[in-house]
């Protein structure tokens, strides 16, 4: 994301592919480094896993298995409200404005963005998810491409607004996944991406447990769990970014998010801290095209 060398990155411990519990060492699995970059704050996995298929190893998870049960209703559209509020702080559109949702799910945030009058697109790499998008949700597969976003292909300037919502912590370039994306954006375009923070203050929490217990074991990220994530983002991560890819970020803000993984006691202490921090679980970035 800042293009600093490796001789720049740390090694924070390692991960494993399962859930690691209070004794990690007791655990059979299979373990991955996880680094931290010092100049930008971004959190990797190194060496990155790779499923040996894509389609079934990564993107087979069933949408009923994946999200909760209200997500998975005709009633969802709503959920994105205040993205929406903030999109019209930031983007002054007319009805017909075009919009690409990448890793659109099942499509809420597609049927969300057409009550809002954009013509909306998508990209989606699961098959069970695009599958359930256009039989269940009755999204027009005409808008919608069954394609990673590394196949995807549209003509530049064509975007108003692109949304990458829980996407690039999957990919294994974020990067070029952003360049990609600027040259379908339309100048002044909005780009919303949410992804985890490597300021997440449980991570640091089970990382300080961990290393009193005297092990080399940490929180951060899931390097191998399907889908797998492979990056947590420092909000330097996009400033960097943004300074070496004609962009600027016009809003960014911490989520603390309902489920922080801990006793519901110790939720009562910590989630006001994370909100007064902004150590909370997601940072969400909102930058605009030069």
């Amino acid at each position: 994301m800042c293009g600093a060398s490796a001789d720049n990155h740390r090694i924070l411990g390692r991960r494993l592919n399962r859930s690691q519990g209070r004794n990690p060492k007791n655990k059979i699995g299979i373990s991955t480094t996880v680094v931290k970059c010092n100049n930008c704050g971004l959190i990797f996995a190194n060496p990155q896993p790779r499923p040996f298929d894509i389609q079934q190893d990564h993107y087979s998870m069933s949408p009923l298995e994946y999200w909760d049960e209200n997500y998975v209703t005709d009633n969802a559209a709503n959920f994105f409200s205040g993205e929406i509020s903030i999109l019209k702080m930031h983007l002054d559109y007319s009805p017909g404005a075009k919009a690409l949702d990448v890793g659109a799910g099942i499509g809420n945030f597609m049927r969300t963005l057409i009550a809002e009058r954009f013509d909306a697109h998508g990209i989606e790499p699961s098959e069970e998810f695009y599958k359930y998008a256009v039989e269940r949700m009755k999204i027009n597969p005409d808008k919608l491409k069954f394609s990673s976003i590394e196949d995807a292909d549209y003509p530049e300037n064509y975007f108003d607004f692109i949304s990458f919502g829980a996407v690039l912590e999957h990919l294994y370039d974020p990067s070029q996944a952003i360049i990609k994306t600027l040259k379908w954006l339309r100048p002044k375009g909005i780009i919303r991406i949410e992804v985890p923070s490597s300021a997440w203050l449980v991570n640091k929490i089970i990382n300080l447990y961990y290393n009193v217990r005297g092990t080399d074991y940490v929180g951060n990220i899931s390097p191998m769990h399907p889908p797998y994530h492979l990056y947590e983002f420092g909000l330097k991560s996009f400033v960097e970014h943004a300074r070496q890819n004609h962009y600027e970020i016009v809003q960014h803000t911490y989520y603390v998010c309902e489920a922080t993984y801990m006793p519901k006691i110790v939720n009562y202490f910590i989630q006001p801290i994370m909100k007064w921090t902004n150590t909370g679980m997601q940072i969400i970035i909102w930058l605009r095209k030069y």
